[in-house]
C-alpha cells in the first residue's frame, strides 16, 4: 500500500493497538480531490463507523477547494469508503468486539484514485503508552552504547 501521501494519523500507533490494516477507496466530490492534491487533508480525530451495512469516515478534514465557487461543502463531512461485502461483514464482527475500533492511518494516491489506509485497533491505555516509551528510549540507548562500542 503506497503511493503519494497526502496526509498520516502519526499519533494513532501511540495511542492504540493496532491488529489489522485495510486499503479503502474514498468516496469525494471534485474540488475535495483538488484540495487533497494540493496536500490540504488532516486526519486529526477522525474515525470510521459501520452503518447501515456500509463504513464512513467521519471527522477528516479537508479544506476547501479555493478556486471553486460553484460548490461549498462541509470541511469534515461524513465520506463513504468503498470496501467489498465480506471486508464489511468481518468489520462489524470485530468493531461489535469490545474495545475494538476503526481508526485512519494514512491517505494517498494511487494511480489517480484517493485511497484510506484504515486500521483495526484496540485501545492503548495509559501505562500501555508509558510501556511502550520505556521500550522505545531503551532500544535507542542500546543501539547508541552499540555505535560507541560499548557492547
Amino acid at each position: 500500500m503506497g503511493g503519494k501521501i497526502i496526509c498520516q494519523n502519526r499519533k494513532a500507533r501511540h495511542d492504540y493497538f493496532i491488529d489489522e490494516v485495510l486499503e479503502a477507496g474514498l468516496v469525494l466530490l471534485g474540488p475535495e480531490v483538488k484540495s487533497l492534491r494540493e496536500g490540504r487533508g488532516s486526519l486529526v480525530d477522525s474515525h470510521a463507523r459501520v452503518k447501515k451495512g456500509e463504513v464512513f469516515l467521519y471527522n477528516m478534514h479537508i479544506t476547501p477547494y479555493a478556486y471553486a465557487h460553484h460548490v461549498r461543502l462541509d470541511p469534515v463531512r461524513p465520506r463513504k469508503l468503498l470496501l467489498n461485502k465480506r471486508e464489511i461483514k468481518r468489520l462489524i464482527g470485530k468493531t461489535e468486539q469490545k474495545g475494538y475500533t476503526l481508526i485512519p492511518t494514512k491517505v494517498y494516491f494511487t494511480r489517480g484514485r484517493v485511497k484510506v489506509e484504515i486500521a483495526l485497533a484496540k485501545g492503548k491505555r495509559k501505562y500501555d503508552k508509558r510501556r511502550a516509551l520505556k521500550e522505545k528510549q531503551l532500544k535507542r540507548d542500546i543501539e547508541e552504547a552499540r555505535k560507541r562500542g560499548r557492547y
